[in-house]
């Protein structure tokens, strides 16, 4: 059965902002369940953060959730401490983005021992013990990255209206943008790809570094390959996320560069930035991550209110979008 308490108070996290799906906090028992759910998000370091987390608190306005939100502005400790807060206020649920994959063991022991359910959200953890959470919801990161070289391998061995599979003469040069340091989605995005490409020796991933999501360090990176003669004679750049790739884009324009033309773009997320970018000419594939996972969060969190078993692992539906597809008709991402 779900909890019925009393919660007005919620301890304060560094510099975090609480967001309530009701009009008001009531010390009486309400007239039908209500279950409080403490969610922690990572930041706001992209458009494609920021539509994830305004799918989460749109899809906790329904009647029934209560919502506690933190912002973690990027640092683990900020959301550890957000989740202990969550644990002494006596949450029915917990659900966080993990910043990084390692370093939950003891705060997810606590969350165990005080008999609260936890749901990672978007990005994986490591863990030994995979009992101290109930499942996780996001996007499948190494298919991802698995779609990405898939691309690549269409585009320069079998592209729409060739007859005949084309043998490149010369070594196919990749450049990677990697997200954050021991973030999920940088380890298995790159796992992804590199797992295709194991069996292509003609593609060579020359140069790879973290831009950390960034668009800031997209365009720095960027500046600093192009200023290298060693590596900035390249084919591909493979991007991590839109927002890096956004940043790489205006480093190529200042100098002359034709991104998409002079060097295939491939990225991941579709943010609305990045579909246009693609209807221009710019980059040439986008890798969907779908940020709007706030309805399937509602519905775990009621599920494991309820003492419910929930699915180990839900993927989200994805697509790929490329420079070969009618984008026309295509809605706005909305992020």
């Amino acid at each position: 059965m779900i909890r019925k308490k009393a919660f007005c108070l919620l301890m304060p996290v560094l510099c975090c902002i609480v967001f309530f799906s009701c009009n008001s906090c009531k010390s009486e028992e309400p007239e039908h369940n209500v279950i409080f759910l403490g969610f922690s998000q990572i930041g706001a370091e992209s458009a494609w953060r920021n539509c994830n987390t305004r799918s989460v608190q749109e899809a906790a306005a329904q009647p029934g959730i209560q919502l506690v939100y933190f912002n973690a502005a990027q640092k683990q400790e900020n959301q550890i401490k957000a989740i202990r807060s969550f644990i002494a206020s006596q949450v029915d649920v917990i659900a966080f983005v993990p910043i990084v994959s390692e370093g939950w063991k003891n705060v997810l022991e606590e969350a165990r021992d005080a008999g609260i359910p936890v749901l990672i959200c978007d990005r994986e953890i490591n863990l030994d013990d995979e009992s101290l959470y109930a499942g996780y919801l996001g996007t499948d990161m190494v298919q991802e990255g698995r779609s990405a070289a898939e691309y690549l391998i269409k585009k320069f061995f079998n592209p729409p209206g060739e007859d005949s599979i084309i043998v490149p003469d010369n070594p196919i040069r990749i450049v990677e943008l990697r997200g954050t340091e021991g973030s999920s989605p940088a380890v298995n995005r790159a796992l992804g790809f590199r797992e295709v490409l194991k069996d292509y020796p003609e593609f060579r991933i020359t140069y790879s570094e973290s831009g950390d999501f960034l668009r800031s360090m997209g365009y720095e990176l960027m500046c600093k390959i192009l200023d290298d003669e060693d590596i900035g004679d390249m084919d591909v750049l493979f991007s991590h996320n839109d927002s890096m790739t956004l940043g790489a884009l205006d480093a190529m324009r200042e100098r002359g560069i034709r991104p998409g033309i002079d060097i295939v773009i491939v990225t991941i997320d579709a943010e609305q930035a990045a579909i246009d970018a693609l209807r221009r000419g710019e980059v040439n594939c986008v890798v969907e991550c779908n940020p709007k996972q706030g309805p399937d969060i509602m519905s775990l969190a009621f599920r494991l209110a309820r003492g419910e078993p929930i699915p180990r692992i839900i993927h989200i539906k994805e697509e790929v979008f490329t420079e070969w597809d009618d984008l026309s008709q295509l809605p706005p991402r909305g992020y």
